[in-house]
C-alpha cells in the first residue's frame, strides 16, 4: 500500500472518529433529558401509588418535566445572558450559578400561579373536573412545545404566556369562548407593549445615569469610588424588597412598611460593603472606562444570581403548576379555583427540569440575549440586570401585567439604542471641523458628498442588529395565539386518547 493512499485511510478513520464523537455529543443531551422525564415518571407514580387515575397523574408529570426543561431552556437566559455577553461570568460559572440558584428559589419559594391560572383565565362552571384535567394537559404540553420551538429557533419568549395561551386555547376547545375572561386576555395582550417598553426605558436611563455620572468623567476611577457603592446600595436594597415580594410568596407575605424597612437596611449594608472593596479595587486603576467598568463585575454577578432565585421561585409555576391542579382535581375529584398547593415533590419536578434544561440546552439562548443583540459590558449588563428588577417590582406594586422575559429583553434593546444615540452624535460632531462648529449644521450637510457620507457613517453605526428586533417581536406577538390553537388541538386529540 502506498504513502498517499494510507495517509487517505488514516483521514477517513479520523473523520469517522469526529462524526462519532459530535453524534454522540449531540444525542447526549436528549438523552439525559429523557433520562429525567422517566426518573419523573417513576416518582409520580410512587407519590399517587394509592391515589385515583395513577396513569394520568403520571403522564402530567411527564408534560410537567418536559415543560420545565424548555422553561430552564429559554427563560433563564434572561438573567444569565448579560453577564456572559459581558464577559464577567463564563458559560460554565453562568450555567452552574444559574442552575443552583433556580432550584433553590424554585424548592424553597416556588409560586403557586395555579390559583390565577384557574381563577382569572377560566370563568363559569361549564367546566367539570375530568374535562379541567384534560384541559390543563393539554395547555402544558402545547406551551412546552412553542416553548421549544422557540428555544430552537433561538427566540426568547416569556413562558408564562404560553401557558396563558394554552389555557385560553383548551379551554375554547372544551367549553366554548364564553369560559374564557377576555379582559384579563386584553390585559395579557397590553404586556406585549408595556413590558419592553418600560425595560428599555428603565436601562436606557440608568446607563446615561452611569455615563453622566462615571464614565464621561475626566477623573473615572474618583467618580466610580463615590457612585459604584451607591448603585450597589440600590442594587442590595431594591433586590431585598423583589425577593420579598416575588421570591418569598409562597413562604412569607410581608406588609409595605416591612418591605420599605428591609429595602432601606440592605441598602445601608450594600453601601457600606461595597465602599471599601470598591476602594481596595481600584488602587492603581487606569483611568479608562475598559477598567472603571470591571467594578461593576461582582455586583453583576450577584445580581444576576439573584434575577435566577426569584425567577426559579416565580415562573417554575408556569411548569408545575397547572400540573399540581391536575393531581388536587383527580384526588379531590372537583376543580379547585383557590387554595391549591404544591407538593415538594412536584416543586422537585419543576426546579430540576429548570435547572437540568438550563445545562443542557440553555447556552444557545444564553448567548443570543448576551451576545448577538448588542454588545454589552459591565455597565451595561449591571443596568439590563438592575433595571428589570426594579421594572418588574415597580410593575406588580402598580398591578400592570407585565413579563419579566420581555423587560429583560426590552432592556437590553434599550441599551444598545441609547448606545447608537450616543455614538451617532459623537460621529456627527466630531466629523465638524472646529471652525465650523458653530455654523448651522443644515448647511454643513448641504452637498450631496456630505449626505452621502453621513449615511454611510450612520449606517456603520447600527449597534443594534435589526434582524433580532423583528424575529424577537413576531414571536412575543405569536405565542399567546400559537399555544392557544396547539392546545385545542391536542385538548381533542387528549380527550379521544384518555378516558376516565
Amino acid at each position: 500500500m502506498s504513502q498517499s493512499a494510507l495517509d487517505k485511510d488514516l483521514k477517513r478513520v479520523s473523520g469517522l472518529e469526529h462524526a462519532t464523537h459530535d453524534l454522540a455529543r449531540s444525542l447526549a443531551a436528549p438523552g439525559i433529558a429523557l433520562v429525567f422525564l422517566l426518573v419523573a415518571a417513576v416518582w409520580a407514580s410512587f407519590a399517587v401509588a394509592d391515589g385515583p387515575m395513577t396513569y394520568i397523574v403520571v403522564i402530567a408529570a411527564v408534560i410537567a418535566g418536559y415543560m420545565a426543561l424548555n422553561v430552564g431552556a429559554n427563560d433563564v437566559a434572561n438573567n444569565m445572558g448579560p453577564a456572559v455577553g459581558s464577559k464577567a461570568l463564563t458559560m460554565g460559572g453562568a450555567l452552574i450559578i444559574a442552575a443552583i440558584f433556580e432550584a433553590a428559589g424554585a424548592i424553597l419559594a416556588g409560586g403557586d400561579v395555579v390559583n390565577t391560572v384557574a381563577r382569572d383565565l377560566l370563568v363559569g362552571d361549564a367546566i367539570d373536573s375530568n374535562a379541567f384535567v384534560l384541559l390543563m394537559m393539554a395547555a402544558l404540553l402545547a406551551s412546552a412545545l412553542w416553548v421549544n420551538l422557540a428555544t430552537y429557533i433561538g427566540a426568547p419568549v416569556s413562558t408564562t404566556h404560553a401557558v396563558v395561551g394554552g389555557v385560553v386555547g383548551a379551554g375554547i376547545a372544551a367549553a366554548g369562548f364564553a369560559s374564557v375572561a377576555w379582559p384579563m386576555i386584553g390585559s395579557i395582550a397590553a404586556s406585549w407593549v408595556i413590558s419592553p417598553v418600560l425595560g428599555a426605558a428603565a436601562a436606557a436611563a440608568l446607563l446615561s445615569f452611569t455615563k453622566h455620572t462615571i464614565t464621561d468623567r475626566i477623573d473615572k476611577v474618583s467618580a466610580a469610588r463615590i457612585w459604584v457603592p451607591i448603585l450597589v446600595s440600590a442594587m442590595t436594597g431594591i433586590f431585598a424588597m423583589y425577593i420579598a415580594t416575588k421570591g418569598l410568596s409562597r413562604m412569607w407575605s410581608p406588609s409595605l412598611l416591612t418591605v420599605i424597612i428591609l429595602g432601606v437596611v440592605f441598602a445601608a449594608l450594600g453601601w457600606i460593603g461595597a465602599m471599601p472593596l470598591v476602594r481596595f479595587q481600584s488602587i492603581g486603576m487606569e483611568n479608562r472606562n475598559k477598567h472603571v467598568s470591571t467594578l461593576f463585575r461582582l455586583p453583576l454577578v450577584v445580581a444576576a444570581a439573584l434575577l435566577s432565585f426569584a425567577h426559579g421561585a416565580n415562573d417554575v409555576a408556569n411548569a408545575i403548576g397547572p400540573f399540581a391542579a391536575i393531581v388536587s382535581t383527580l384526588q379531590s375529584g372537583h376543580m379547585e379555583a383557590s387554595g391549591l398547593t404544591l407538593p415538594f415533590w412536584v416543586l422537585a419536578i419543576g426546579g430540576v427540569g429548570i435547572s437540568l434544561g438550563l445545562a443542557l440546552f440553555g447556552p444557545r439562548l444564553i448567548r443570543t440575549v448576551g451576545e448577538q443583540i448588542t454588545k454589552l459590558n459591565e455597565v451595561r449588563a449591571y443596568c439590563v440586570a438592575l433595571s428589570a428588577a426594579v421594572t418588574v417590582l415597580v410593575a406588580s406594586a402598580l398591578g400592570l401585567p407585565v413579563s419579566s422575559t420581555h423587560i429583560a429583553v426590552g432592556a437590553i434593546f434599550g441599551v444598545g439604542f441609547l448606545r447608537e444615540f450616543y455614538s451617532r452624535r459623537d460621529l456627527e460632531f466630531s466629523a465638524v471641523p472646529i471652525h465650523a462648529k458653530h455654523l448651522d449644521p443644515a448647511t454643513l450637510n448641504a452637498t450631496p458628498e456630505a449626505a452621502l457620507s453621513k449615511e454611510r457613517k450612520t449606517d456603520r453605526r447600527k449597534l443594534v442588529r435589526r434582524q433580532h428586533v423583528t424575529s424577537i417581536a413576531a414571536a412575543w406577538v405569536i405565542t399567546v395565539p400559537a399555544s392557544a390553537l396547539l392546545a385545542a388541538a391536542l385538548f381533542w386529540v387528549l380527550n379521544l386518547l384518555i378516558s376516565f
